[in-house]
């Protein structure tokens, strides 16, 4: 649930001076439309390489400003997430992107030379990542595969690839994209998910949460904002209300909350008369399948796992909430005893986004025998409940009992997941390379069984948002009635068409540890966990690498990441 501001009632409507800007932005999209349109695959790639410049041009600022933003001052631990979920992300996606557009241009499919296998159902699976020698060595061992919808061949998706910029001529008008507050390239991103896959010219309304990034977006965008192809604007409520009716605007698209999503639906005479795309977040498990692990995996994973509900300081449409275990592993009092120390070493930050401190209150109250840390900003809780029906988008953790060992208990996890859990965007898996080799192929009928849009084994979903050549959403199915955690996907650089999910895997321990046991790694604590002491200055390395692409640094943040 990355929220934008809530929605004004529909009869509020900003005054003059606030509209004539916005109808003039709205009127100079809609002659952008005609001029996008016919723009073929090799000029949107050439555009692309110069908001890549823009992009890189901004980078300190945008990640300076980003941290401020939160509360966290740019020299602090944590900081480096904004470098990754904001240039790196941006960076990243622009390469790909231009990939796609270079094969289209050159009249190939953009899956040509990418390898397709199979999965459980007639599933068509597409190898995603990685694809590039950076690839391979800054993201050691992580892997993401798109999972097509049963039926469809892998001869069928390579003639589909392209969507929109495989047909450049046919125009689809003008998008509205309702920027989210929490994390800086999803606005960025859906903008460039908007032209490139979708056809359209894209007004961006920048969060309020986000109002001091505006220069940085419009620095960023500034090659397509001065060709007429997109527009960046503030505003609250009001502003989102009056343009989610204007008639200049053929779509809307939202990362926010379910509330909001509604809002702009409405109802009767005020239902909306454009299509609607949303990403709206949800309750996302983690289930860990037990297993003989050694103290060192205990502690690894229990690190891993308050990463994906500390990271953002919980404020994640991807954060893990709720955690599954079984009551007759073990080990399992030795893993809740490594979780409680996890949540106590990560490094205190502000709780900063908005209503988040009412919703922790409101979890004490609920939850009275909840285990408080870091001065009582971030809490675990045990048993079922609203943990399990309410994205709190805040740093709590939920620790829920059941049965069995083995694929007895995956199958009652999968099951639980699937129809106590709200929302269908992310679901994440740890497991054993012995636990995982002992249930075969019901391992991967198991993925196949939970419906959620994003599956991560041995890894975080934030890997599979962070990866642009994998794909980002709900899992098909959601309508503008029914749509708990949003309608249609994002991302998706290789422009896929008939997509199901996709299955993020990681290797389940780090290096040296990952030698000879299991998926081999090169990397040592990853830069993204919470615990790492060198966080902020390999994810820093990181995507300055991204940016120049020079090698020195490049060994130096190497060196750095070995030191976490």
């Amino acid at each position: 649930m990355t929220t934008t501001s809530p929605s004004a009632p529909r009869e509020l409507s900003p005054d003059a001076d606030t509209r004539v800007p916005l109808d003039a932005a709205l009127t100079r999209l809609r002659a952008g439309a005609a001029a996008w349109a016919d723009l073929p695959a090799a000029g949107r790639r050439h555009l692309l390489r110069e908001v890549r410049a823009a992009v890189s041009a901004a980078a300190d600022d945008w990640a300076r400003i980003a941290a401020a933003s939160k509360g966290l001052d740019p020299r602090h631990p944590l900081a480096g997430e904004e470098w990754l979920a904001g240039p790196y992300a941006a960076i990243v996606a622009l390469d790909a992107y231009a990939d796609t557009l270079d094969a289209l241009a050159r009249g190939r499919s953009p899956l040509a030379g990418i390898r397709t296998s199979t999965a459980p159902g007639g599933r068509t699976v597409v190898h995603t990542s990685p694809l590039r020698v950076s690839d391979r060595i800054l993201l050691s061992g992580y892997t993401t595969e798109v999972w097509l919808r049963p039926g469809v061949t892998s001869h069928e998706a390579r003639d589909a690839a392209g969507l929109a910029s495989r047909h450049p001529l046919r125009s689809t008008g003008v998008g509205l994209v309702l920027g989210a507050g929490n994390v800086t390239s999803i606005p960025f991103l859906d903008v460039l998910y908007e032209l490139l896959a979708e056809g359209r010219v894209a007004l961006l309304k920048v969060n309020p949460t986000q109002d001091t990034l505006l220069p940085v977006f419009e620095r960023a965008l500034a090659p397509l904002i001065e060709a007429g192809f997109a527009a960046v604007v503030s505003g609250g409520g009001d502003v989102g209300a009056y343009l989610t009716q204007h008639p200049e605007i053929d779509h809307v698209h939202i990362t926010g909350s379910e509330t909001t999503f509604r809002a702009i639906v409405g109802s009767g005479e005020d239902r909306l008369r454009v299509p609607i795309t949303a990403e709206l977040g949800g309750v996302s498990p983690i289930i860990v399948v037990p297993g003989r692990w050694t103290k060192a995996d205990l502690r690894f994973q229990a690190e891993h796992v308050a990463t994906m509900r500390l990271h953002n300081s919980g404020h994640n449409c991807i954060a893990g909430q709720v955690v599954l275990l079984s009551r007759d592993w073990d080990q399992r009092e030795d893993f809740e005893r490594e979780l409680r120390r996890a949540f106590a070493r990560a490094p205190r930050r502000p709780v900063w986004y908005p209503h988040a401190l009412e919703r922790l209150r409101r979890v004490r109250d609920t939850y009275p025998d909840s285990e408080w840390f870091a001065g009582d900003t971030r809490a675990i809780v045990s048993g079922d409940g609203e943990i399990e029906t309410t994205e709190y988008f805040a740093p709590v953790l939920g620790i829920i009992d059941l049965p069995g060992t083995g694929a007895a208990f995956l199958d009652a996890a999968v099951a639980h997941a699937n129809d106590r859990l709200t929302g269908t965007l992310g679901a994440n898996l740890l497991i054993d390379p012995t636990t995982q080799s002992s249930l075969r192929s019901g391992f991967e009928a198991a993925i196949a069984r939970l419906r959620y849009g994003t599956v991560a084994v041995n890894g975080w979903t934030a890997f599979g948002f962070l990866t642009p050549t994998a794909t980002w959403g709900a899992f098909p199915g959601g309508t503008v009635d029914d749509a708990p955690s949003g309608i249609g996907i994002v991302h998706n650089a290789l422009l896929l068409d008939d997509v199901e999910r996709t299955v993020v895997r990681g290797p389940f321990r780090p290096f040296p540890r990952s030698l000879g046991r299991g998926r081999f790694s090169v990397l040592p604590k990853p830069p993204w966990f919470v615990t790492s002491r060198t966080g902020g200055a390999v994810s820093q390395g990181f995507a300055r690498f991204r940016i120049d692409g020079r090698i020195g640094p490049l060994l130096v943040t190497l060196a750095r990441a070995f030191s976490a």
